[in-house]
């Protein structure tokens, strides 16, 4: 194996902006629902009454604690409260849940193997099931120094170099072009016999910063390397990213919010001159190929829990579903040895390892994984912190409130008032968050506002607290100080803070 050189992942402030001025080119040219179409006009004034953000913070808001409307969970605090199924389900579907339940868990064998219906592992490969980067169901974290990075990994990728890529771009047929070894993900595990790509090595360097009040806090700020690369140096166009895995509660609540309500909230020429100029991300859905809104991953770059799980299933595991068929995973031309290794296509059970209804019970399952009840929503220090969060801008990119559609095709999550605190759209997060990595309407700068609902669990679903899409945050504290870009005024506000003002704060995003 050789060995390659640390690589930096953060890109130039030239191509940052470069790829946003594309990106904006692209929005321009799609034509999105700008109203919903499933309610009646009194229903849209209803919607947009209880939606409005309060300005009341004596007291928590009717349903306020029920913060995925009938799907919460009432179910005790525990390591599995990411886990039970949304409360509303009717008791004929709770057997699919199950089912998916039982899949999302299953741990792939490579092939051949005697267990036919589970074979096809990889060839290469990041983890084996599911559940191994979605530990309860939760959030992934960093290696921190261990052996193994399963809820963690890297990205690849190029920005478009020619007419052609440009146009596939614009087209919102690809989101950007991978390596030409190593494909579109580093894949740090592979089926017996074959070599991995590469392992993915992590340094951090301590900042300190200084919030208003005097106190100081330590920021660590991480660089990202490849090692122990298996297949020769990587492109030198090509971008390194890291991800971290994301919790899984209320995925099928976040597809079912109207497109025009999100886009409601998108100002990518900043008209208003907030400083906030949130933008969509504009997809294909993998099925049908059809233009819409990405809504799920770090950068939007899926638009439905379907889309999300085929791509986990072939990315992460190398499993070929109907909607990304190919049975190599992500194997490239360059790895011969990889697309020589047998797959587990069953013809009697389906043309992909993981056939229809087997993406249809692990897409059923992840969206329907309930979002737990808020706690402490009307003590008064939780009430104070709201306060401040409001006040302080945050829900200028986290939006407190939506209402689902009236035409779910799940009717549990049908016309609910839900609670996620974002917009779904993507924001310029500044330098110190960047990747340097395109993807589709997404810049190197720019990341998707994710939803907060079930943060304060954090560390009892997944037993620790690191943030951000890196995991780099090790506190709620850390995160925010993180923000920068379209964030960096609600950042200076939460620094200039008195410590009561911070801790009641965080005190109310513990209670999410």
């Amino acid at each position: 194996m050789s060995h390659a050189p640390a690589r930096r992942f953060f890109a130039s402030a030239t191509l940052c902006a470069t790829l946003a001025g594309f990106s904006a080119s692209i929005a321009a040219g799609f034509d999105l629902p700008s109203k919903r179409t499933d309610l009646s006009e009194a229903d849209l004034k209803r919607v947009a009454d209880v939606t409005r953000p309060t300005a009341d913070f004596s007291k928590a808001e009717q349903y306020e604690a029920m913060q995925a409307g009938a799907t919460t969970s009432i179910d005790p605090v525990t390591e599995d409260s990411f886990s039970h199924i949304s409360a509303n389900i009717p008791f004929e579907e709770e057997q699919n849940f199950k089912l998916g339940n039982a899949l999302f868990r299953k741990l792939w064998v490579s092939a051949p193997s005697s267990t036919q219906a589970s074979d096809g592992l990889g060839p290469l490969f990041n983890a084996r099931s599911c559940m191994s980067c979605h530990v309860n169901d939760g959030r992934g974290k960093p290696p921190e120094g261990g052996p193994s990075a399963t809820s963690m990994f890297l990205r690849l990728s190029r920005a478009a170099t020619t007419p052609e890529e440009e146009k596939a771009v614009a087209s919102a047929d690809i989101v950007n072009f991978p390596d030409p070894v190593y494909g579109h993900q580093l894949q740090d595990l592979a089926v017996p016999g074959l070599a991995a790509e590469g392992k993915m090595a992590i340094s951090y360097r301590d900042e300190r910063v200084t919030l208003g009040d005097g106190e100081t806090v330590s920021l660590r700020r991480p660089s990202y390397a490849v090692t122990n690369l298996g297949y020769g140096p990587l492109d030198p166009a090509t971008t390194i990213s890291p991800r971290v895995a994301s919790a899984m509660i209320g995925l099928g609540l976040i597809e079912a919010i109207p497109e025009a309500d999100i886009l409601a909230h998108a100002d990518p020429d900043d008209a208003d001159g907030d400083g906030i100029s949130g933008k969509a991300a504009v997809v294909r859905d993998h099925r049908g190929g059809k233009i819409t809104l990405g809504r799920f991953g770090w950068k939007a770059q899926n638009a439905t829990v379907r889309d999300q799980s085929a791509d986990a299933f072939a990315n992460d595991i190398g499993i070929s579903t109907p909607d990304q068929p190919n049975a190599q995973g992500d194997c490239t031309k360059a790895e011969e040895k990889c697309l020589d290794i047998p797959t587990g296509v069953q013809k009697r059970l389906g043309a992909e390892e993981a056939p229809g209804p087997i993406l249809d019970l692990v897409t059923f399952y992840s969206g329907n994984l309930a979002v737990p009840a808020r706690r402490k929503a009307s003590f008064p220090e939780t009430l104070q912190g709201k306060r401040i969060f409001y006040e302080s801008g945050c829900i200028s990119c986290h939006v407190p409130k939506f209402v689902t559609r009236r035409d779910t095709q799940e009717k549990a999550q049908s016309f609910q008032l839900i609670w996620p605190y974002s917009d779904f759209l993507l924001h310029d997060m500044g330098d110190g968050l960047a990747d340097g990595q395109q993807v589709g309407l997404a810049s190197g700068r720019e990341w998707r506002t994710p939803p907060l609902w079930g943060i304060g669990l954090t560390r009892t679903v997944s037993g620790h607290s690191f943030f951000l899409h890196d995991g780099r945050a090790r506190s709620l504290t850390e995160a925010i100080l993180w923000h920068g870009g379209e964030a960096e005024k609600a950042r200076n506000a939460f620094s200039s803070l008195p410590k009561d003002d911070r801790a009641a704060l965080i005190t109310f995003l513990e209670s999410l």
